[in-house]
């Protein structure tokens, strides 16, 4: 495996994933954001070019300082060829088995090369499975000719109860100091390390809100290093009430403008969301969402 980081051959490999998507959605959206300033200081490396069969994006090895801050050091992965990925995986030039880390990727053929390296490295692994949802936005909005999108089919509402219609629910774009509050209900979070990450996402990606008329932040989604959209919440009195729809307002703005991807993930439990998220026009995708917590049996 190698680094890629000439622009020319990055816009080449991103147009290149665009053909695998969903299954390359993660180093896809990695990508993206390489390509746009680096906010997260990310590097790919590939097995060959241009005719490759395995793509990983990591942080670049200055970024990884703390052995156990699974969330920055982070690997994407999208391959071709699943029965190569064994010898890849085990390279300690590729991976490094002696901190904690998280693998995600978007197939399950994955799973079987991650488990065997990490028994062979002493190195337990949580694995998640969850629902992958997207959206063609072209298809579900109407673009005209110069970019823009038709934002009628966004304002048709869905019914709200009187009580969501009183008052003035203001959308705002989130920062840092929301971080606190988006970490204590992120179900991957709630630690001192996570909270880092959300403030990290905050400060150089947008995230969107909703406030109450008490100016207290009552929904939100931030999207993270791989532009899928997560650590989406509403508090459980709004619930059912739009408030979520009038944030994908605004995301939409937002993506159709930079021409991001749009993707994300749900929990198969969280029944009230994916009611809702179905009910918008997202596409839940057969490959579904995958992560691999991966931690050395020392810090065990």
């Amino acid at each position: 495996m190698f680094v890629i980081n000439e622009p020319q051959k990055l816009q080449m490999l991103y147009e290149s994933l665009e053909k695998s998507i969903p299954e390359s959605f993660k180093v896809y959206g990695a990508i993206f954001h390489i390509k746009n300033k680096n906010p997260f200081n990310l590097e790919v490396l590939v097995d060959a070019w241009p005719d490759y069969q395995i793509v990983i994006t990591r942080p670049k090895k200055e970024e990884m300082k703390d052995d156990l801050d699974h969330y920055t050091n982070t690997y994407h992965i999208f391959t071709k060829a699943p029965d190569n990925l064994e010898d890849v995986l085990a390279c300690s030039q590729v991976i490094n088995w002696e901190q904690a880390f998280q693998i995600q990727g978007c197939q399950g053929s994955l799973a079987e090369a991650i488990t065997k390296v990490s028994a062979s490295k002493s190195v337990q692994v949580d694995y998640t499975k969850t629902l992958l949802f997207t959206l063609d936005i072209s298809e579900k909005f109407k673009i005209s000719s110069d970019g823009n999108m038709d934002m009628k089919e966004l304002t048709k509402m869905p019914q709200m109860d009187e009580d969501s219609k009183k008052g003035n629910f203001l959308s705002i774009v989130l920062d840092p100091s929301h971080a606190g509050l988006v970490n204590e209900h992120w179900d991957f979070g709630k630690n001192e390390r996570s909270l880092k990450y959300v403030e990290r996402c905050l400060q150089h990606i947008h995230g969107f809100g909703v406030l109450d008329p008490e100016g207290s932040l009552v929904s939100w989604v931030v999207m993270e290093q791989s532009c899928e959209i997560r650590m989406a919440y509403t508090v459980p009195e709004h619930r059912r009430q739009g408030k979520m729809w009038q944030i994908c307002y605004h995301v939409a703005e937002h993506l159709i403008r930079d021409k991001v991807p749009v993707y994300f993930h749900v929990a198969d439990s969280k029944e009230y969301f994916l009611q809702g998220v179905r009910n918008f026009g997202f596409k839940c995708l057969p490959c579904g969402w995958h992560q691999w917590n991966c931690t050395p049996k020392k810090y065990c």
